[in-house]
């Protein structure tokens, strides 16, 4: 299998974009790519796993948060390259609408920070730019 990073092949993702009381779910990533960035919780895919089942596992594991995953609604490739050129990271990413269902928000995996965001704040973080693209075609959020 390939790993995560300077992968031989690219790696599927699921995200899930959940939204209670007109707050959307962000984690700061702890991790490369983008580690320090705000972004829609998610990770790789699971072999044998459906996109659904890996964005509630992931959400689980990085917000503490038990959600319902529904359809994708966003795609993105997300491409990082090292200084040399060589591809470092190769994400073909899946994001999804998901329905909180239950639990307390608690940081965990590889998310530094996890909490609800209003549309507002979002111009006052650091949030990737796909993220904002997700979040303004999706929910017509603006930041």
């Amino acid at each position: 299998m390939a790993g995560s990073e300077y992968p031989d092949i690219p790696q599927v993702a699921a995200g899930a974009i959940v939204v209670r009381d007109g707050r959307v779910l962000l984690v700061r990533r702890g991790q490369e790519p983008s580690r320090d960035m705000w972004a829609i919780p998610g990770g790789r895919v699971k072999l044998g796993e459906s996109l659904q089942q890996a964005a509630e596992r992931e959400i689980k594991e990085e917000t503490g948060l038990t959600v319902c995953a529904r359809s994708p609604v966003y795609t993105f490739d997300s491409i990082h390259l090292d200084d040399a050129g060589r591809v470092r990271f190769h994400y073909v990413i899946v994001d999804l609408l998901a329905d909180y269902v239950s639990g307390e928000l608690n940081p965990g995996d590889d998310a530094r920070d996890v909490r609800w965001v209003e549309p507002e704040e979002l111009q006052d973080l650091a949030v990737t730019r796909t993220t904002l693209d997700a979040l303004r075609q999706v929910l017509n959020f603006t930041g």
